[in-house]
């Protein structure tokens, strides 16, 4: 049996044209003249930065919570932080970026979590806090406002941009903790089987 490829490719031609004629019709209807569909979530840049955010925070927590306490004091050379010292160091820069961004003045300078929380439970506690800091940031962000300028480092930055830079310092630092926990023999959440990166309900 001899196939008419001419044949079948007009009829699927024409088969495309009728499942797609009725989505271009109600498109046209439902957007004015010469005015693009709206973007997904109505904030695509805000929204999938939030998202960026929130897998790291879930990632950081559970890194936070799988280390013992003996370990909290443990670096492998005395030129680095130690594991309790990233953590705090983390909390503090939280405070540093979400302040820029929200137009606040930095809580960091006061509470200083890197220099005055050592255990566990401490920096634990103290992370959680700073998170719920940002959480107001990113929750408060849209499209527009990320792309006002605001001072930070000495330079005018959008404020979507200076929270995109908290999250990629997170993940520089959790590249850190990786390597202790593998020190340590304890696997990171990111490897852990069936890894979710976002928290579930």
């Amino acid at each position: 049996m001899r196939v008419n490829f001419n044949l079948v490719r007009r009829t699927l031609r024409t088969f495309l044209l009728c499942l797609l004629a009725p989505a271009g019709v109600a498109l046209a209807q439902s957007s004015p003249a010469n005015q693009p569909a709206p973007a997904p979530h109505g904030n695509p840049l805000s929204a999938h930065n939030k998202m960026g955010y929130a897998m790291m925070k879930n990632i950081l927590l559970r890194s936070a919570e799988k280390m013992p306490e003996e370990s909290y004091g443990f670096r492998p050379t005395a030129a680095v932080r130690s594991y309790g010292q990233i953590f705090g160091h983390i909390a503090d820069s939280q405070y540093a970026f979400c302040s820029a961004a929200l137009g606040e003045k930095n809580p960091a300078v006061t509470l200083k979590v890197e220099k005055t929380k050592t255990t566990k439970a401490e920096l634990v506690a103290a992370l959680k806090e700073a998170f719920a800091y940002c959480d107001r940031a990113y929750d408060g962000m849209t499209d527009a406002a990320g792309s006002q300028p605001v001072k930070f480092m000495g330079m005018d930055t959008p404020r979507l941009f200076v929270l995109m830079g908290n999250h990629m310092h997170t993940a520089e630092h959790y590249g850190n903790l990786v390597t202790y926990m593998r020190m340590k023999n304890i696997v990171p959440p990111t490897s852990e089987p069936g890894f979710l990166p976002m928290p579930t309900r």
